[in-house]
């Protein structure tokens, strides 16, 4: 069969290449064409990769609006292609902001759709919903709680498991020992705390001026942030100098198996902090206004994946638009060795591991979808 996928971000990309090896298992004449980046061409061939997503991803809405010209012909270069190709099945991997676009096309042409990572409109933007219901012909969820969220809005999703306990299962063997990464960073002995302050430049700007602010607290220990190679460093430089926070670039899960704790913003690196067994808090500082109507505009209880999933507040969750320190400072204290809340955060990641399940989710995920496409 053919399979068209379109991912647009590196998450995407990292998701996408384990699925494509995955239907190429469970459909060995399978045939790829698609939008992502290195790892899916690595997986389905680079001759058969049509954009990266390095020319795809706008983030924010200064971003979108002053590349608009761009995102429409990116959006019509993507409609012509997939008509040409005429495949089996559109595989529509998160990224959202395209992907729904390009769902509601190709349902009007009647190209099987399948979406492959559900938006997360359980947290904002749920008139999505209406549109999934409409446009998408089976949804595959990552997430367990979503088990119970998509039903109740008319959608019967298929949930395998998390593609992202294949992505640390892949990874884990290559990561280098804690002592190998102090000696590869120069770094000394002191316990290190890791700092995730998001993969967008203003994620950075917001987080990372706080996070420098608190690490001042602790000169016991050694703080490192983890870079994202896409932001140039002086994007870190500016909040760093003179601070001692040392920076790595693309080495997440390096620091974190290094780590003793970590500080970490919302998102998908909450998830991967937690199954990685490091204690973390979560620090995450917006605007005033969007502090006062959090309450109001986002449809879930918590914004960390750990506290979604657990169904309670495990990891702390500390929401602000000010630089004031003192509640991160004592959460952080709470969960470093010997802090009061550091074991039983370690046994909640343990029963987190077991809901979210273990590996080979790709490959299930990839069976799923053969079987659909086979019995249709």
């Amino acid at each position: 069969m053919k399979y068209y996928l379109i991912a647009g971000e590196p998450s995407g990309d990292l998701h996408g290449a384990n699925l494509i090896d995955g239907l190429r298992k469970a459909d060995p004449q399978a045939q790829f064409r698609f939008w992502g980046g290195d790892r899916m061409a690595a997986a389905g061939g680079a001759e058969n990769l049509v954009r990266h997503y390095r020319e795809t991803s706008f983030f924010g809405i200064v971003q979108v609006i002053a590349n608009l010209g761009t995102i429409r012909r990116q959006m019509r270069a993507c409609r012509e292609d997939l008509a040409a190709y005429a495949p089996d099945v559109l595989i529509l991997v998160d990224y959202p902001g395209f992907n729904m676009k390009i769902a509601r096309w190709a349902h009007e042409r009647g190209i099987r759709t399948f979406y492959y990572i559900a938006p997360k409109v359980w947290a904002w933007r749920e008139h999505r919903v209406k549109a999934i219901r409409r446009y998408v012909d089976r949804l595959f969820i990552i997430f367990p709680f979503e088990r119970e969220y998509f039903p109740c809005k008319g959608i019967e999703p298929v949930f395998e498991g998390n593609p992202l306990v294949d992505a640390l299962a892949q990874r884990l063997p290559e990561l280098p020992s804690p002592a190998e990464f102090r000696a590869r960073h120069g770094l000394d002995e002191r316990p290190i705390v890791a700092l995730l302050a998001g993969s967008r430049r203003s994620e950075i700007a917001s987080n990372l001026p706080l996070m420098v602010r608190l690490a001042a607290r602790f000169p016991e220990r050694q703080f490192v942030v983890t870079g994202v190679s896409w932001l140039d460093r002086a994007e870190y430089d500016r909040y760093l100098a003179g601070s001692g926070v040392r920076y790595v670039c693309d080495q997440t899960y390096e620091t974190l198996r290094a780590a003793e704790a970590a500080v970490v913003t919302s998102g998908t690196a909450t998830l991967e902090t937690a199954l990685l067994g490091v204690p973390e808090v979560v620090v995450y500082r917006t605007l005033w206004l969007q502090v006062k109507l959090r309450p109001y505009v986002l449809k879930v209880p918590y914004v960390s994946l750990v506290n979604l999933n657990l169904g309670r507040e495990s990891v702390r969750e500390i929401i602000q638009s000010s630089l004031e320190i003192g509640e991160a400072e004592q959460e952080l204290r709470s969960i470093l060795a010997g802090g009061a809340k550091r074991e039983r955060m370690l046994r909640d990641f343990d029963e987190l591991r077991t809901i979210i399940g273990g590996p080979g989710a790709s490959e299930r995920f990839a069976r799923r979808m053969t079987d659909l496409l086979r019995h249709a």
